[in-house]
């Protein structure tokens, strides 16, 4: 997704731009008093405080509110809508942006309905699925970097259907999504696929392809499948071949961690101990000694 038009005093502390995720674009600002200009946006934007409590005067199409916003608030702010804002002391912000065209496409995709809108939110706004969102593709962007976009696919379709569940016009149908999972034969592709392909960035809608599925719904069914999402499917398969190669001996640990995908080997580290309980160092250290490798676990 494209960088968004930002009129701020103070740039980014942290952005999306270098992960180049498709369908929705994080920033995370830490700015001084300042008043922003009355503007008209091309995309939906969430922002979510993360600092001290602020009082937010805004004017949303119209409409002005002025709220006393604490930290997890949040404010809803559709596309094309007249906006001005300001602000009397420092503050700490979350902003999500989504482009209209991607939610139109889930509100067909899960719903089966192309007249959902968003509706804005000018009141401070609790939401903890957000929230929990909007700190997760955070730690996703400060961890995998640019190898994040399977991961970060999977929370913007979960956003996206929170939203035009929650906060649209006409409530929508409730999506119908099959308990059943993927058949085998689906699951033996998908599986395959993800094998030969650990170092590359894959996406959701690539794997969703494969078995023609929606990516929302693909998901929701390989989850069904196999009790995990494809993001930690992926992230076990990356951590098995390295255990591989590591075993072999042939390559130094950062060259296993670049060669099975991951980011930085800080990054196959941190996987590496979580999924094995050893560090690659120590895991290594143990090769010569499986008895004491097998007592540890």
């Amino acid at each position: 997704m494209n960088n968004p038009p930002l009129i701020f005093p103070n740039s980014p502390i942290l952005t999306s731009d270098r992960a180049n995720w498709k369908n929705i674009y994080f920033a995370h600002f830490r700015q001084p008093p300042c008043e922003v200009p009355e503007h008209m946006p091309s995309q939906h934007m969430i922002c979510m405080n993360v600092g001290k409590p602020v009082r937010l005067k805004q004017a949303v199409d119209g409409r002005d509110r002025t709220v006393d916003s604490v930290p997890g608030d949040l404010g809803i702010y559709p596309a094309y809508l007249s906006q001005h804002f300001c602000w009397d002391k420092e503050v700490e912000f979350f902003n999500l942006f989504l482009e209209p065209s991607f939610l139109d496409l889930v509100s067909y995709e899960v719903f089966g309905s192309d007249r959902l809108e968003l509706l804005p939110h000018l009141t401070a706004l609790f939401d903890p699925l957000i929230q929990q969102i909007s700190l997760a593709l955070k730690t996703s962007l400060e961890i995998d970097g640019t190898h994040s976009n399977l991961y970060a696919d999977s929370m913007t379709y979960a956003l996206v259907v929170h939203l035009l569940s929650r906060y649209s016009t006409n409530s929508p149908p409730t999506a119908k999504i099959s308990k059943n999972g993927l058949s085998q034969r689906q699951q033996t592709q998908v599986f395959e696929y993800i094998n030969v392909n650990l170092d590359r960035n894959l996406s959701l809608s690539e794997l969703a392809a494969i078995v023609q599925l929606s990516p929302y719904h693909f998901a929701h069914l390989f989850k069904a499948s196999t009790g995990i999402s494809p993001h930690q499917y992926l992230i076990r398969c990356r951590v098995d071949r390295a255990k591989q190669l590591l075993i072999l001996g042939n390559l130094s640990i950062a060259a296993v961690a670049q060669t099975v995908g991951f980011a930085s080997q800080g990054h196959f580290t941190s996987h590496f101990k979580r999924l094995v309980g050893l560090t690659p160092k120590a895991f290594l250290r143990h090769l010569a000694v499986p008895s004491q490798l097998t007592q540890e676990h």
